[in-house]
């Protein structure tokens, strides 16, 4: 099959009208940055967020168009309605004589089957984060709670990997895309839509409706809960997170060492101002036992992430060693809490899950704030 270019995209999407305007989406500068993988087109159409609505037929017809170019199999076409600074949304159509404009429509709230939806988050990457997220929701899982998760770090996706899990996601006819699933756990990620090795090369608004598409219109079934893996840092994934999705709470990793906290402190500040609860802070990679001798090492601390809880009023959910087992049964995808159910270290993450849970049902669940990016 010869290799598309996104001129090519591009050039098939300039057939495109934009609605009472006789102009293209691609002459309106509608339509974001262009990403091909494995003959498969990705991009975004930006829309009037109080139209946002009534564009599924002009989403649709982009996604055809893109289709009848010679070498892509398949579009993935979303929505949105985020805009920089500056930039002028599309010229609306006059409303009929006589009829008033119609209101924009209240943001969808919750994932339908889905009972709570929790973030695990880090302030820099490097923490152990996927895998703490992996075994808190197989953890979770091991309560009797039905469990799925969202790999939610669009650049850097590692539940394939963590989890074992290859191959493509099936669609039905609704367009509704069918998870992944392993150990019970239902899976979404980017990483199941393009090779490991693909360089995501997107900016903000394609990152937030890739997100939107992976949550809302995947088939995740009745849930109990569903853990996010977040990207590290306090972007436009978390900022998109809290704006469009009811979180039950945030719970946040980080290691003892002060450089770690001090990031952690910056996502405990983020979640705070969008009013997300916390559920709690877990310290990863807290303490290092020498499997030959028995001794203790603090590699990188200890009890700094416990401590910074306390300071800031936060609870702490627990301690995670160091261990050699977590590492290589990570990089072999699978999961400790999985492969030794009876171990020392899935029991850690099991008290953790408990933790959590309770803290999900003691807390009250609050409808997502809005958040206007300008």
């Amino acid at each position: 099959m010869a290799e598309v270019s996104k001129n090519q995209v591009e050039k098939a999407l300039d057939a495109v009208i934009y609605p009472g305007s006789g102009q293209s989406i691609v002459a309106l500068g509608m339509v974001s940055e262009i990403f091909i993988a494995d003959a498969k087109a990705y991009f975004s159409i930006t829309v009037p967020s109080d139209r946002a609505s009534e564009m599924e037929p002009l989403r649709l017809a982009a996604e055809r168009a893109a289709k009848g170019v010679d070498g892509i199999a398949g579009a993935v076409v979303a929505l949105t309605a985020d805009r920089k600074p500056g930039q002028e949304q599309p010229p609306r159509p006059a409303a009929a004589a006589g009829r008033p404009a119609a209101q924009p429509r209240s943001a969808k709230v919750g994932v339908p089957g889905v009972g709570a939806i929790i973030a695990v988050a880090s302030g820099k990457g490097g923490v152990g984060k996927s895998t703490t997220a992996v075994n808190l929701a197989l953890g979770l899982q091991a309560l009797g709670l039905k469990v799925g998760m969202l790999d939610a770090d669009i650049y850097g996706p590692s539940l394939p990997r963590l989890l074992k899990i290859s191959g493509r996601p099936q669609q039905q006819e609704d367009r509704i895309i069918l998870p992944m699933e392993n150990y019970g756990l239902k899976v979404m990620s980017m990483g199941f839509l393009v090779d490991e090795e693909a360089a995501m090369i997107w900016r903000g608004p394609m990152v937030q409706s890739a997100l939107m598409q992976m949550l809302r219109e995947v088939a995740w079934g009745e849930l109990d809960v569903l853990v996010l893996d977040m990207p590290p840092g306090t972007g436009d994934a978390q900022l998109t997170i809290a704006q469009q999705v009811p979180l039950a709470g945030a719970v946040i990793v980080s290691t003892p060492q002060d450089l770690a906290l001090i990031d952690a402190r910056k996502g405990i500040t983020m979640f705070r101002k969008v009013e997300v609860p916390l559920l709690g802070v877990i310290e990863n990679m807290s303490y290092f036992i020498a499997p030959d001798t028995g001794a203790r090492y603090d590699i990188f601390g200890h009890g700094g992430a416990k401590a910074e809880a306390e300071r800031i009023g936060v609870p702490f959910l627990g301690e995670v060693p160091l261990t050699i087992s977590i590492r290589e049964m990570s990089d072999a995808g699978t999961p400790v809490v999985a492969a030794e159910p009876d171990g020392a270290q899935a029991a850690i993450y099991r008290d953790i899950a408990e933790k959590v849970w309770a803290r999900i049902g003691a807390g009250e669940r609050k409808a997502a704030p809005k958040i206007v990016f300008e």
